[in-house]
């Protein structure tokens, strides 16, 4: 008998703990270990579909990931879309309009995982597995993503406009930035690294090319063949972020920055006689000492303002607050 009033008080214990780390909103990779146990399995199996379709795809859900955290915290509002009259969304912003993609692989993992756990995993926590394993499936570090994460109800245009660094950013902006989102210098250029995959448009990169003076000539001429130097002609047209292995997830993006040919204005001020020089020269060389410092930056990045306990909601259809 003592036994067993033993038992149910550590039961009862347990319980109350885990209810009050819920409350503290602490995130942990083990949150849906008995809810979705078949969770990670399902994004990872879609996001394989999705890269064998597009590899780019891997790059476009990562940042994805990031201009939803930096923009009220990890919680999946940049999915909403726009109601006319009613309600506007993040889709619309600067830095999102005609650029940010993916969302149809996030709509696909969504309706992958309701056909097996309905109305459990919230689709914040969605975004932040595809972009763990979007880095991984082009070759990138894994990682344990904590979760636990609820979506919003809520989404901010301006927030979005104000808060997402520039193309055109200084180093001193861009630390500022990242700070802001309580992220270090060390942060920002650990995830700067995830420019190693993906492409940007000539809008992003044609005053580096055409006006900066600390980008190799014979990149920059390179470049201005495919982006125009008149404003609207061209603006579009797509150029890799890192020319030699734009697929695949390494650290050529630092040696191209030790050599100018960092692709955005932004990415030059890394290595540029500034702060940050010593670490880019360092990450060029050593992968492992990359690896490390994007995986931490990556948990930290995740980790900022996520809705917890019983905050926001856990929307059915991504893309739309459920109704009342």
């Amino acid at each position: 008998m003592a036994s067993t009033s033993s038992f149910r008080a550590w039961h009862c214990l347990l319980a109350l703990s885990l209810l009050s780390s819920a409350a503290r909103g602490q995130l942990s990779p083990t949150f849906y270990a008995t809810s979705c146990p078949m969770l990670e399995l399902i994004v990872r199996a879609t996001m394989t579909t999705a890269i064998v379709a597009e590899r780019r795809m891997g790059a476009s859900l990562l940042r994805l990931f990031f201009h939803d955290c930096f923009v009220q915290g990890c919680d999946a509002s940049i999915l909403l879309d726009d109601i006319t009259g009613s309600f506007t969304g993040e889709k619309g912003a600067g830095p999102n309009v005609n650029s940010v993609r993916g969302f149809e692989v996030i709509d696909q993992i969504k309706a992958n995982v309701e056909a097996v756990c309905p109305g459990v995993v919230s689709c914040a926590d969605i975004v932040a597995l595809a972009a763990r394993d979007g880095t991984l499936l082009l070759g990138g570090p894994t990682w344990a993503v904590p979760l636990g994460r609820r979506d919003s109800t809520t989404a901010s245009l301006n927030q979005a406009n104000s808060d997402l660094p520039a193309p055109t950013s200084s180093l001193a902006a861009l630390i500022t930035s990242f700070g802001n989102k309580g992220l270090s210098a060390r942060d920002l250029t650990a995830l700067s690294g995830a420019h190693t995959i993906g492409f940007s448009q000539c809008l992003n990169f044609r005053d580096h090319i055409y006006n900066d003076t600390n980008v190799d000539s014979a990149f920059a001429a390179l470049r201005r063949g495919s982006c125009p130097a008149a404003q609207g002609s061209g603006d579009t047209n797509l150029a890799p972020l890192d020319a030699q292995t734009q697929l695949v997830f390494d650290t050529a993006y630092y040696g191209n920055l030790l050599v100018r040919r960092g692709l955005l204005h932004s990415d030059q001020e890394l290595f540029n006689g500034g702060s940050q020089d010593a670490l880019v020269t360092q990450y060029s060389s050593n992968p492992a000492l990359f690896a490390a410092d994007f995986v931490t930056a990556m948990i930290k990045m995740g980790s900022i303002s996520p809705l917890t306990g019983t905050a926001g909601q856990i929307r059915a259809n991504c893309r739309v607050v459920n109704s009342s």
